[in-house]
């Protein structure tokens, strides 16, 4: 890798930003790549610029409420350096070896080589499976929340929020600040749990208030919660109009609402660390694969680094701090002078934040045992069509113990979301099965493209490696195939013969948005006319 090459850093949310800033700092100019149109990342995210040029407008308070402040001051630290970057937005970084990126920009691929990388490729939702969860209507937490911050909409007049974590009460609040009805919330996790957990979360006194203060607000609206729920099915025809649900004594129950926002944490985007070569590990308290940073965020790979979501869940204030420890690292591996009362500084407040993260963790855990309850004729994978009971059965027979070999046999994790939505489905249906954890059945490998490529995308010819096989299909659009060696570590598993093509891109129609139009059921912070949107 040239040393004369810019360094590159993947992703402008917290962790990004702040890495970019450090970097300019020090007189170098990094390029930025961003699949969004506008920086901030999930968690500050901003309107699309084309609603703000017709006039309609939302202060920061409205967006982001008690994070306006910190989402400002995100914005407005990428805005100061923005004419000493080298900015690419609406950019998809598909691919990452032999020291270069492939990246996809309005329909052509390119490669850009870098001799530095900042992974700073944040998270998505965690979910499992239940009965009518793929009717109109079902969302994911974090979809329900970009529908709200990103577009103004709510995805339901009615709508229920079930699964556990902080992200839960969250977009409750914000949609019931935003004037939509909240038919109710359903945690999956026990109220005596998360009352033993609450010692180890004053740790962070300013975090657990604001937490607290979305219950009460809830409660005092007269949205009802539910504590040690388990999901029964999701009702409707043409789009759901009920949520069946069994409360902590096993009572089946039956709430009405026309949308239904779920999700059982967050899970990292780590299929650019794989493809660039970095180990892995198992985290018990994210129950996934994650890859390894030591506190600087080094990863195993020399000049590639981790920063943020994508090698761990810690939240945005994490974010911003292990962007700026990533940077100086990088600079002092470049052999840059660095401030030593920084990094410890950075290093003290990364290490108290991961305290804290554990009590959360313990006060909103995974429930595993959803997974056993998981029907057979349920479809896991709605990709390719698999069902629970496919898993099952290649578990039981002894043909597959672990996850690539399952991928083959069912196709489960070889659509378009390339096991993002899956993925932690099969590894639970998989474990339970085999009578082991998910640590017991390893991970998912990636393959490029990581996320579809339409099929008329250029791709650079020759390829840049044997690892590498670009031809063309029979209308002469390009497929791209990866052949993998074998596995490495614990849990790796062969990455022989399984060669995905690259997912097609069919035209979509986005799901049905409903307009906010009711009036805010109480004025104050976030208020906008009215509206209330977060």
């Amino acid at each position: 890798m040239s040393e004369h090459l810019p360094p590159v850093i993947v992703g402008a949310g917290p962790a990004g930003i702040r890495a970019a800033e450090r970097l300019v700092a020090a007189g170098l100019c990094p390029v930025v790549v961003d699949e969004a149109a506008r920086w901030g990342g999930q968690i500050y995210r901003q309107p699309p610029e084309i609603l703000s040029g017709g006039g309609f407008t939302r202060p920061k308070t409205a967006l982001y409420g008690f994070e306006a402040a910190k989402a400002d001051a995100v914005h407005r630290a990428m805005a100061a350096i923005r004419d000493r970057v080298d900015y690419r937005l609406r950019t998809l970084v598909w691919n990452c070896e032999d020291g270069a990126l492939d990246l996809l920009c309005d329909g052509a691929s390119e490669t850009l080589p870098f001799s530095h990388l900042i992974l700073a490729t944040g998270a998505t939702d965690r979910v499992l499976p239940f009965p009518g969860w793929t009717l109109p209507g079902v969302f994911t937490l974090g979809g329900s929340q970009v529908a709200l911050k990103f577009q103004g909409c709510a995805v339901g007049r009615r709508v229920a929020f079930l699964g556990t974590g902080p992200l839960l009460y969250l977009v409750a609040y914000q949609y019931l600040k935003a004037g939509v009805e909240v038919a109710g919330v359903f945690d999956t996790t026990p109220f005596a749990v998360q009352a033993r957990a609450t010692a180890g979360m004053l740790r962070d006194p300013a975090t657990l208030a604001k937490g607290l203060l979305y219950v009460g607000w809830l409660r005092a609206h007269g949205v009802p919660i539910h504590n040690g729920v388990r999901p029964v099915r999701a009702e409707g025809t043409e789009r759901v109009d009920a949520l069946v649900w069994r409360d902590a004594r096993g009572q089946e129950r039956r709430t009405a609402c026309d949308a239904i926002a779920f999700g059982l944490g967050l899970r990292s985007e780590t299929q650019l660390a794989d493809l660039a070569g970095c180990r892995f590990r198992f985290d018990e308290a994210d129950r996934a694969w994650l890859p390894e940073r030591d506190g600087a965020g080094r990863s195993s790979v020399p000049g590639v680094y981790l920063a943020g979501d994508g090698s761990g869940i810690a939240g945005a204030d994490a974010a911003e701090l292990a962007g700026e420890r990533a940077a100086l690292a990088l600079l002092e591996d470049l052999g840059r002078p660095v401030d030593s009362k920084r990094v410890k500084e950075l290093d003290g407040r990364l290490a108290r934040i991961a305290a804290f993260r554990r009590s959360l963790s313990a006060a909103f855990p995974f429930p595993a045992d959803w997974a056993d309850a998981i029907a057979d004729d349920t479809m896991i994978c709605r990709c390719e069509g698999v069902t629970a009971g496919a898993v099952r059965e290649i578990a039981r027979s002894g043909q597959a113990r672990e996850m690539n070999r399952a991928k083959a046999l069912t196709r489960a994790g070889m659509g378009r979301c390339q096991g993002r939505m899956c993925g932690a489905t099969t590894a639970e249906l998989l474990s339970r099965t085999l009578g082991t954890g998910p640590d017991g059945v390893g991970r998912l490998r990636a393959q490029p493209p990581i996320k579809p490529l339409p099929i008329a995308t250029i791709i650079p010819s020759p390829p840049r490696s044997r690892a590498n096989e670009v031809c063309a299909d029979a209308t002469g659009g390009p497929l791209v195939r990866r052949e993998r060696g074998e596995g490495q570590g614990k849990g790796d598993a062969s990455r022989g013969s399984d060669r995905p093509t690259a997912p097609l891109q069919p035209a979509t129609s986005a799901p049905p948005r409903i307009p906010l139009t009711q009036p805010s059921p109480r004025g104050g912070e976030g208020s906008d006319d009215g509206r209330e949107v977060a």
